[in-house]
């Protein structure tokens, strides 16, 4: 190869293999029947610096890639045509696309995901951006039943983005304590499978109706006993008090004091399987079945840099930051 390898795509059904290099090139290969050899059979001169994400699609026969020149492009696989792209804010970082609505899905490092619409013409139309990582964007899937788009990030978090119901719904799941490097959704059992730096791989069950995460609500005084925050000076000279630090309650929201947010639950329906803070009387309410885990955690003894499922043989395969390749049978745990 001219230039180190920096991400690729590989199609089954056709065998063709689409590297992306250092240099902004993408290699497309021929493997054969065997699996021992593989020919070079055209090269696509895609970005100007390194590619970090590519998606083919046989459907449309479009190649499609985002690079560390912020830009994403879009190519004809039958002739090496390049038919359009679009110009991010901030490095791209992850795509996915949905073959029926013809929409693509770019993560950036700034936390943003862009979603575009690709025409026949070549024309790509910016139809939102998604907002809600506070981190970097590092891997994205895409649900095409349940039209659901699952975001991965360096803030430790994944959102669910329910893109079919175009009511602007995000769901999030707290399950990692480092950051999140990769995604894949088994649709057949409903199950999303992560895998972290934090060398766990967590197994996600998504076929419950989860709730959203509320809004922090922002307060001069605690919202259950009143006692003045310290940036509240006039309640603390006419009260002659000192100001307490503001907290907020996971589930219900409200800005509350450290006495009146003593408590640490679970909330799986919302994504926290981690303890979490929560206020008083949001701890009293929580039942024992609300507490009940939605997902399972597993230690694969390497910081997770990226994960493949098989899913006609229930295999998980992971790399680490020990550059040291796993596979693991799932059977048992994704059925």
């Amino acid at each position: 190869m001219p230039a180190a390898a920096s991400s690729l795509d590989y199609n089954p059904e056709t065998r063709r293999l689409f590297v992306g290099l250092d240099n902004g090139t993408i290699s497309e290969f021929l493997l054969a029947d065997d699996f021992n050899r593989m020919a070079a059979t055209r090269n696509y001169l895609a970005h100007q610096q390194r590619v970090v994400g590519i998606n083919f699609s046989l459907q449309c026969e479009w190649l499609l890639s985002v690079g560390r020149d912020k830009f994403f492009q879009w190519h004809c696989s039958e002739t090496g045509r390049r038919l359009g792209g679009f110009q991010s804010g901030a490095w791209c970082t992850a795509v996915q696309f949905d073959v029926e609505s013809k929409h693509v899905f770019v993560g950036d490092f700034s936390g943003h995901i862009q979603v575009l619409k690709l025409e026949t013409n070549g024309v790509v139309t910016q139809v939102t951006t998604l907002k809600g990582h506070s981190g970097s964007i590092r891997c994205l899937e895409w649900d095409p039943d349940s039209r659901l788009l699952f975001s991965g990030s360096f803030d430790q978090s994944i959102i669910v983005w329910d893109i079919g119901g175009q009511q602007g719904t995000a769901f999030e799941l707290q399950g990692h304590s480092n950051k999140v490097q990769g995604l894949k959704f088994v649709g057949h059992t409903k199950q999303l499978i992560s895998g972290g730096e934090d060398g766990a791989i967590v197994i996600w069950n998504m076929s419950v109706d989860r709730n959203e995460t509320p809004e922090w609500v922002e307060s001069d005084n605690c919202q259950k006993c009143d006692q003045p925050f310290f940036w509240n000076f006039k309640k603390m000279w006419n009260e002659k008090t000192i100001g307490t630090r503001q907290h907020h309650c996971r589930k219900c929201g409200c800005a509350v004091c450290a006495k009146c947010s003593a408590n640490r639950s679970t909330i799986p329906l919302m994504g926290f399987e981690f303890e979490v803070r929560v206020c008083n009387a949001c701890f009293a309410n929580i039942s024992d079945d609300e507490r009940a885990p939605m997902a399972t955690f597993h230690d694969v003894k390497h910081g997770v840099v990226a994960i493949h499922f098989d899913g006609t043989r229930g295999w998980l395969l992971t790399c680490g930051t020990d550059r040291i390749i796993k596979i693991w049978d799932v059977n048992a745990l994704v059925s």
